[in-house]
């Protein structure tokens, strides 16, 4: 007799991002030359002033356990942070530094959910928000959204799907795939909408620091109770780093520090040495300017994907991604970012990742890759679609 699996793992789908960079660096191993548009990684190296923190770290010892809270100067550079671009007060004893943005999600989903509970979460959105839940059986419960609501929830929408089992509201802000962001005052009317309900509000803001237009705004401005989760990988480049961050509430923080000394022991205490430097103003000045370059990334691309057909109705606030929808007479986006790979070597990742909601005719283009590489990369699409148009089953 055969052994079984957990049955949650039947409801947790494969990453197909991964997947599809597995791939693309099998065929680049073979000495094909792939554009990468499909992984959410900035290109850019770690900040030199970073590295050299952590070069440091190594060479005094710092590499035993830490408190799995963090290291307290880490926590308070966090909570200056807070106060520098948000205004607001943050005791660094609400803060616990988490293994990457990853750590800390999984620690709202085990302290917030008992089994069969959610959180309402957008669709499309990031995968794993709703995986993490689901590994604790509970459950993301998914809210269609379209251009029209900016892809992001709204007190409307948040009451119309509120069920008997909803705990609160995940939001992301600005989000994957579509780099939609709210504003402080959509932020403030959801805040008190989930407060109305008595739920938990939990904030996905992981690409703070990588706005194009206007800052971002955290939930923390609205409600300062919220569960906040940050990182270190995006804005900062430090993703193998592995390194992020969670605010929670007065109320919470025993709890999460019995969890996070469960679960993880500590952070690595060499990433969290190389972190303190990346609030310095020499990593700041190197992290602007390579802001600055997403920015003349975004705005090539999303208008030369629409030259080409690609339906992008929503420029990008932030993040490093464009949210595009398949012209008519092409096939499903899986079947389409598939042929693109293989007969192009242009990596895209399909909409079926980011959840069910028009998934299959939607891809997502990540620009984080030099310019003139999403040049070529602009020019294998533009041929994949003249391949594959009329091949809609």
């Amino acid at each position: 007799m055969t052994k079984s699996f957990a049955t949650r793992l039947g409801d947790i789908q494969p990453f197909r991002v991964m997947e599809l960079l597995a791939r693309a660096n099998a065929l680049q191993a073979a000495g094909h030359q792939v554009i990468h548009m499909e992984v959410g990684e900035p290109d850019f190296s770690t900040p030199e002033p970073i590295i050299r923190a952590g070069e440091r770290a190594l060479h005094d010892g710092q590499t035993r356990y830490t408190p799995a809270q963090g290291i307290p100067a880490l926590r308070e550079a966090i909570s200056r942070h807070y106060q520098d671009t948000q205004g607001v007060d943050v005791a660094p004893e609400r803060i616990f530094v988490t293994a990457g943005g990853s750590g800390a999600l999984l620690l709202c989903s085990a302290l917030l959910l008992d089994p069969g509970q959610g959180l309402l979460m957008t669709d499309p959105g990031y995968p794993c928000n709703r995986h993490f839940l689901k590994a604790f059986s509970g459950e993301g419960q998914l809210v269609p959204v379209t251009a029209s609501e900016r892809y992001q929830l709204t007190p409307e929408l948040i009451d119309r799907y509120w069920a008997d089992n909803t705990r609160g509201v995940m939001l992301a802000s600005p989000s994957n795939p579509t780099g939609a962001m709210l504003s402080s005052a959509e932020m403030a009317a959801i805040a008190e909408t989930v407060r109305r309900r008595q739920g938990f509000l939990v904030a996905d803001e992981i690409y703070h620091g990588l706005t194009y237009d206007e800052p971002a705004i955290s939930a923390l401005v609205s409600d300062p109770d919220a569960f906040v989760v940050n990182s270190f990988s995006k804005y900062f480049g430090m993703t193998g780093w592995r390194l992020g961050w969670l605010v929670v509430p007065d109320n919470a923080i025993r709890d999460v520090e019995k969890l996070a000394q469960n679960l993880f022991i500590c952070p690595s205490s060499i990433s969290q040495s190389a972190a303190l430097a990346a609030f310095t103003a020499q990593a700041k000045e190197i992290m602007e300017r390579q802001k600055e370059e997403f920015r003349q990334r975004r705005d090539f691309l999303a208008p030369a994907l629409a030259e080409l057909g690609v339906g992008v109705p929503l420029m990008p606030d932030g993040a490093f991604y464009v949210y595009g929808r398949l012209g008519d007479g092409l096939p499903d986006s899986e079947t389409f970012c598939h042929r693109a790979l293989e007969e192009q070597f242009v990596a895209v990742t399909p909409g079926t990742d980011f959840g069910f909601h028009e998934a299959d005719r939607h891809v997502r283009f990540s620009y984080a890759q030099q310019l003139d590489l999403l040049e070529q990369g602009v020019e294998r699409i533009a041929a994949a679609i003249r391949n594959q148009s009329g091949t809609a089953s």
